[in-house]
């Protein structure tokens, strides 16, 4: 054995006591109440904003994602019917009601209806199906739950704590969002161009008490850096005790400037609900003076090869989760340009991207051609996501040479005619015009039908 070796299982094994340390369940009964709400009330905003009839009954096509291309919306009722399911899931998370099982449904029905159309791709969605995911492991439920109450009522024992690793595992993945949308923002647009926050802010003079510094022009730099380190440190400085209690007011006035200056749904409330996590684990008992449940049974331990396969389980999610989104860097290019490696990563907000997409096809027998709009296969919203995102545009031409075989012409040539401006800059073509998309096949290659990305100098 080595000098090095008794330290480093000293410091495995105090990782491992911390990590398993009964500690006041407070904070996690506080998340679980949270999430679930904030799950409930996005399944009753999708009903209300009639997004369920908008994204899933209008359409005629949909976008896939690999390997999902099976998955399809219900007919008829049957997609209000699935965000009912989840609003009710929510509610069971919420309460600790058949806390497995709710966060297991939540977590799939969720899934399932973001895996319908990739049109509607948001880093929050994402975001709420990894922690519901998370939640079906963790023990959220055996503490201040229904399930709690129904098992006291029994006689069986219900822990008064719960281990700290689920804090950890909540703590860990937040952070990672956090991080991750700071490196995204390490780039010459953002930091050097302040784009897009430029062409935003510009936009917002109505803004109360700030808009007017909108206008001055070292505002949008100033934002673009503030934004950059706030994303980068804030994770720090909301573990750390001397520093949380000013951190925490800088994520709410953060998240609330967001909400006011740019339509990002939900994801703001969520950081706002959900960050408390990173304080003391009783901070919920302290704030609102809650006397301290007297000791009782230890929260229980899982048998040792169902911890020791949890571990691993654990530790191969955040190797993805960490990993994962660094893909982009495998790819050649301007990354917000090409988008390959940009989903699941973390890049929020870090541009600003429009287009304009119609097809030509052509059937070589004949020599015929016709000019097809996107509009004569997908709703105008998902024609104008799809435009600015090239593996969509490649599916797209490949539904179109899939309905040109239909009507007669035996081996359909599909161009695409793209236009996109990326963060302000004149638009510029993105696709080939002379490459044939029906001929191409989607991968985790380069795509070699891209035209190269605009300059990066200011437009």
């Amino acid at each position: 054995m080595t000098a090095t070796e008794p330290d480093r299982a000293g410091l495995v094994g105090r990782a491992s006591r911390a990590l398993t340390a009964p500690v006041d369940a407070s904070s996690l009964i506080a998340f679980r109440i949270a999430f679930g709400a904030l799950m409930a009330i996005a399944a009753v905003r999708f009903s209300a904003h009639g997004w369920i009839a908008e994204h899933y009954l209008e359409p005629t096509h949909f976008f896939h994602y690999a390997g999902f291309g099976w998955v399809r919306p219900l007919p008829g009722a049957g997609m209000y019917v699935c965000f009912a399911l989840i609003g009710a899931c929510a509610v069971a998370v919420a309460i600790g009601f058949c806390y497995r099982a709710a966060a297991l449904g939540l977590a799939v029905l969720f899934a399932y209806a973001h895996l319908c159309d990739k049109t509607n791709y948001l880093n929050h969605y994402y975001l709420l199906i990894l922690l519901a995911l998370l939640l079906v492991v963790l023990p959220l439920g055996q503490v201040g739950s229904v399930d709690a109450w129904r098992r006291r009522r029994r006689g069986a024992p219900v822990p008064s704590t719960l281990p700290a690793w689920p804090i950890w595992v909540l703590r860990g993945q937040l952070a990672l969002v956090y991080v991750y949308g700071g490196v995204a923002k390490l780039q010459p647009d953002w930091l050097v161009h302040a784009q897009p926050l430029d062409t935003w802010l510009a936009a917002r003079p109505d803004v109360p008490l700030v808009g007017g510094l909108f206008a001055q022009p070292w505002a949008p730099q100033a934002v673009s850096w503030a934004a950059a380190i706030f994303d980068l440190t804030i994770a720090g400085w909301l573990l750390w005790p001397r520093s949380r209690r000013m951190a925490y007011p800088v994520v709410i006035a953060f998240h609330l400037l967001t909400a006011r200056l740019f339509h990002i749904g939900m994801f703001p409330w969520v950081m706002i609900a959900l960050t408390p996590i990173f304080f003391a684990p009783d901070w919920p008992r302290r704030v609102l003076r809650l006397r301290q449940v007297a000791p009782g049974s230890p929260p229980p331990a899982p048998p040792r090869r169902r911890a020791r396969l949890l571990a691993a389980a654990l530790v191969a999610y955040f190797a993805v989760q960490i990993l994962f989104p660094l893909r982009f860097l495998l790819y050649p290019g301007n990354h917000l340009w090409t988008e390959q490696g940009f989903r699941f990563a973390w890049k929020v907000m870090v541009m600003e991207k429009s287009g304009v997409a119609d097809f030509v096809v052509r059937d070589p027998d004949t020599g015929r051609e016709w000019r097809v709009p996107a509009t004569d296969y997908w709703t105008r919203y998902q024609a104008s996501m799809m435009a600015t995102q090239p593996d969509m545009i490649l599916e797209a031409a490949h539904v179109v040479a899939d309905d040109f075989r239909r009507r007669g012409v035996r081996a359909p040539e599909v161009r695409a005619d793209v236009l996109v401006s990326l963060n302000g800059r004149p638009r510029q073509r993105l696709v080939d015009p002379a490459v044939d998309l029906a001929a191409e096949r989607d991968g985790v290659a380069p795509y070699r039908w891209l035209l190269a990305a605009p300059e990066m100098d200011p437009p």
